[in-house]
């Protein structure tokens, strides 16, 4: 990989670079080769406390699923770029006098000088851990925008200023673009192909609007077929069999029926807002207790499940049967999306289709019970 690897000569580290101007000051953007980085950025700060510190402490949780990712997607994957600041003298060589060729050259750093990472620290831990599982990875590169250190208190608005405005994109949307998920893309065919939900799931925001026209969201039917297919959150990246992509679209086009308002939504004979206002059916939290109940109503009914779903066809959703939902899915009169409601919300279903009850569930079911019979 020629002219893009750092060179440690003389007792410095010489790196291909690019320099540029903002605020005044200059800053370069080098290629560095992804082995020079746990060399570079060591974590000797994690001890101080926050005021001493230029950065975050690092959340060690975070790193294996990073790594990860860098591990399985050798040939496809993308470590965008890391922002740091040095805390010596820098000597920047031009390529020639020309506008362009006075931008672009080589940058020359005393080993011993102090690097401090503005941004990107979990990526540099992640490629580390990386690297002890495929240690070709180590002749790649990643580009680094490089600071002159002004100080600590310089270091830290650059961090406040670095991460006032980053906003993660919507779950939805990250769905939407997954092409690794095998079910995030078994998602997007379920928002396209069952009759319910086709046209009436918004594919970009997390949350429906109270007047928005649409019925759930990406994100919704993504984490509810989940749980029908009974994967976690961190066990989805598995191949999906072709047998399961089918009972998924099965499922919830059977659940469609055996909920008419969904197809009177999707006919536009009812508003989706009348819906949200007025059925618990209508939001996420039963969305994802219904995928709960699906798993276990196909794992102990593989042959009679479909017959079995008809049950759900008598059951009263409207908010307005408190005594059915307050305390289970509505807390204060409003729908709770907290997982202890999701799993009452499955608990009840399970039940009306004579379903055996998990551990969890039984025991948040009892201590519904008792409060029922306090209230």
């Amino acid at each position: 990989m020629r002219g893009t690897s750092a060179r440690l000569t003389g007792f410095r580290y010489t790196f291909p670079a690019m320099r540029g101007v903002q605020a005044g000051r200059e800053y370069y953007v080098l290629l560095c080769p992804l082995k020079l980085l746990p060399k570079l950025f060591l974590f000797d700060e994690e001890e101080l406390p926050p005021n001493l510190r230029a950065q975050r402490t690092l959340n060690r949780a975070r790193v294996p699923d990073i790594a990860r990712y860098l591990v399985e997607n050798q040939g496809s994957y993308v470590l965008s770029s890391l922002t740091a600041s040095v805390d010596s003298k820098v000597a920047f060589e031009p390529l020639g006098d020309g506008d362009v060729d006075y931008q672009l050259g080589r940058l020359v750093v005393p080993m011993s000088a102090r690097f401090v990472i503005n941004d990107g620290q979990h990526r540099r831990a992640a490629v580390e851990a990386a690297l002890k599982q495929k240690p070709a990875l180590g002749d790649e590169t990643v580009s680094i925008v490089l600071f002159q250190d002004a100080g600590l208190r310089r270091s830290q608005q650059m961090f406040a200023d670095l991460n006032k405005h980053a906003v993660r994109p919507s779950r939805s949307l990250g769905v939407l673009y997954d092409y690794r998920d095998p079910f995030a893309g078994l998602a997007r065919e379920i928002a396209e192909t069952v009759p319910a939900f086709a046209g009436m799931v918004d594919i970009e925001r997390t949350s429906i609007s109270n007047r928005s026209r649409k019925l759930f969201t990406l994100s919704a039917i993504y984490q509810a077929t989940g749980a029908l297919l009974g994967q976690s959150a961190s066990a989805r990246r598995r191949r999906i069999d072709e047998s399961e992509r089918q009972f998924a679209v099965e499922f919830w086009t059977l659940v469609s029926e055996v909920i008419p308002d969904w197809l009177a939504a999707a006919r536009g004979e009812l508003h989706p807002h009348e819906l949200r206002r007025d059925y618990i059916h209508a939001h996420a939290v039963a969305l994802h207790a219904l995928g709960i109940m699906g798993q276990n109503l196909a794992a102990n009914h593989p042959d009679d499940w479909r017959d079995r779903l008809q049950r759900l066809r008598g059951l009263d959703w409207s908010r307005a049967n408190s005594s059915l939902w307050e305390g289970r899915t509505l807390v204060g009169g409003r729908v709770s999306k907290a997982y202890q409601n999701v799993l009452l919300t499955s608990a009840l279903l399970k039940e009306m289709l004579g379903l055996p009850l998990s551990t969890d569930e039984a025991k948040l079911e009892e201590g519904f019970a008792g409060a029922a019979r306090v209230r």
